[in-house]
């Protein structure tokens, strides 16, 4: 009898012991991934204007006006313009990368006005000129977007055009998803975007963690639940077939961001039944990437070569350049060059918008 009782109070003391590990394990587990998570989704304020190899507006002002606008997404004031005011053939509205603003596009929203439209850009939330202390996850950019088409809806001088979305990354997701909407949405171009919200949390939580990933899933589902509700769940595929709304969709086979095969959007194209889809599979050397799908070769080279000349000089100061050498450094580079576009991929993407008139 003596037996049994001490076997059954290590039974005990093990068992208590099993749950004390995995409720550590499991508060552990939600802390980390609540940091890494807020860290990837934190707040990204507008480069320092001195320091800046892309185009910016200050470059073209004299060429292209354009008009302020503000509207509310979650409680924050999102800042926004609206270009070629005097063009009417429809309303361009893009949707920006994670961590990129509107003016990291301002060499595609030239050429949309160039070519006759209308164009609308905003920061998202937490991005540059846009209130909000972060980015807040990869569903925001799709209730930003619905923001700023809910502000369209409401604006005498737009809401009488013709929508068509283009967005890259962060928003080739939210270009896609919004579709499962009552938006009236002409056309659709998609670049690089993911499929979920999810399936991108686990592409990057598999990269970051490797076999130790599955752990974190729980945490980041519930996470995501905790934030957005059941926008988490809302998938680009789900978007795209609740409609007949013609999309472009565009990947690069080496995306280094979301997984050509894994967590884009391309890789579900057995699930789509929307009959008036395009797929561009982009293999070509310097547009087979995440962020180069746009540029021109000549912009490609002529980056790398300016690239490789701040590393020599990040390495000559061992990392603490002086703040003239690093003005001289900006100084010399040509933001025309930086910023010039591939015109046989927008042209395609224009022709494609063009179809829809």
């Amino acid at each position: 009898m003596k037996n049994i009782h001490l076997n059954g109070k290590a039974f005990k003391i093990a068992l208590i012991s099993m749950m004390l590990f995995i409720g550590v394990i499991s508060i552990g587990s939600m802390v980390y991934v609540k940091t890494n998570y807020d860290e990837s989704f934190s707040r990204v304020d507008k480069p320092d204007p001195n320091y800046s190899g892309y185009l910016r507006y200050n470059d073209v002002a004299d060429a292209y006006e354009r008009t302020e606008i503000a509207f509310e997404s979650g409680g924050n004031v999102l800042k926004g313009h609206v270009y070629g005011n005097e063009n009417d053939k429809g309303l361009v509205v893009i949707s920006a990368g994670l961590g990129f603003g509107a003016e990291n596009y301002l060499a595609e929203t030239m050429y949309f006005v160039d070519n006759g439209w209308r164009v609308l850009t905003f920061d998202n939330t937490g991005t540059h000129e846009s209130e909000g202390e972060s980015t807040m996850g990869p569903s925001q950019s799709m209730l930003d977007l619905d923001a700023a088409l809910t502000f369209i809806q409401g604006d005498q001088r737009l809401n009488n055009l013709l929508i068509l979305l283009y967005g890259h990354s962060w928003g080739g997701y939210a270009v896609t998803a919004i579709l499962d909407s009552d938006f009236d949405i002409a056309a659709v171009a998609s670049i690089a975007g993911f499929n979920s919200p999810m399936e991108l949390l686990k592409e990057q939580s598999d990269s970051l963690l490797g076999a130790f990933s599955p752990i974190a899933y729980p945490f980041l589902w519930i996470y995501q639940k905790m934030l957005f509700g059941n926008t988490a769940w809302v998938t680009a595929t789900s978007g795209i077939n609740s409609t007949d709304t013609p999309v472009m969709i565009i990947h690069g086979v080496k995306d280094e961001a979301i997984a050509y095969a894994g967590a884009s959007i391309i890789a579900h194209r057995d699930e789509m039944t929307n009959p008036n889809i395009v797929y561009k599979t982009c293999s070509a050397a310097y547009h087979d990437g995440h962020n180069n799908l746009f540029e021109s070769d000549a912009a490609s080279e002529y980056a790398k070569a300016k690239n490789l000349e701040y590393k020599e000089i990040y390495n000559r100061y061992d990392g603490e350049i002086p703040d003239h050498i690093k003005a001289e450094y900006y100084e010399g580079v040509d933001r025309f060059r930086t910023s010039e576009l591939d015109l046989d991929f927008m042209d395609e993407i224009n022709f494609f918008f063009e179809e829809q008139l």
